[in-house]
């Protein structure tokens, strides 16, 4: 059994046919070249890439220019100038972020009913003791009946941030412990001040719709953005606590 397995190796090695043997890269390009019939000649391109088979591509390293150098100079100034229109581009991408001018925000906010001051600083100290005095305001489409010290929640304002300061200009209607004045529908000269407290989201509402005998269900839930302000003050009535005596 030995011998016989020998014997078919040899004879598989025998019948086998030979590979040809990888000839070294100088011997090829040589026999490339010398087999050129004109060796002035362009070569052809099969000539070509057997050269860059077995001569690749070399990477060159260059030095750096004066050009080079004035162009760096170009990018820094322009890096110095875009700091400079830092704060314009800044702004015009907030005008377009919102897409209205000051203008028409504080147009747009004073139809809604009320207006923003500014900011509330660290040392103020809007909040006063409790007086007998009440107020009913419109925002938006809702009405409020307010005192000094209320916080209420509103649907979300825009254009405020929070701790910012408001003053509700529609106004309908003021009492006192001494008057009551009822405006036309408004007061003019009546104003009353609040603090934006926080920005808020409401409990959430589920929608569930249905159609018998249609396979149509569909439940969606809902949560109202809401702003909660602190009233400060109350202005354009007067506050003595002297009850009137009907006569």
């Amino acid at each position: 059994m030995a011998s016989r397995r020998c014997l078919l190796r040899l004879l598989s090695r025998c019948l086998a046919p030979q590979r040809p043997q990888p000839l070294a890269p100088i011997s090829i390009s040589t026999r490339t070249l010398t087999s050129l019939s004109d060796p002035l000649a362009s070569p052809t391109p099969r000539d070509l890439a057997s050269l860059r088979l077995y001569y690749p591509s070399r990477c060159h390293f260059a030095t750096r220019s004066s050009g080079d150098e004035e162009d760096d100079e170009e990018h820094y100034d322009d890096e110095e100038s875009e700091d400079e229109w830092g704060e314009e581009e800044e702004a015009v991408a907030a005008k377009k972020l919102s897409g209205k001018t000051e203008e028409e925000k504080v147009a747009e906010a004073t139809e809604i009913g009320y207006t923003v001051v500014g900011s509330l600083g660290a040392d103020e100290k809007p909040f006063k003791p409790y007086e007998p005095v009440f107020a009913v305001v419109q925002i938006g489409s809702h009405q409020f009946k307010v005192s000094n010290g209320d916080s209420i929640f509103t649907e979300r304002l825009k254009f405020c941030d929070v701790n910012d300061k408001l003053i509700l200009n529609r106004v309908l209607m003021l009492g006192s412990q001494a008057q009551t004045v009822i405006g036309r529908p408004t007061l003019p000269d009546a104003t009353v001040h609040a603090v934006v407290e926080e920005h808020a989201l409401d409990a959430k509402v589920i929608i569930f719709k249905k159609k018998r005998r249609k396979n149509y269900r569909r439940t969606k839930g809902h949560r109202q953005e809401l702003t909660k302000l602190r009233i400060t003050n109350i202005e354009g009535i007067d506050k003595s606590e002297t009850v009137a005596v009907a006569a």
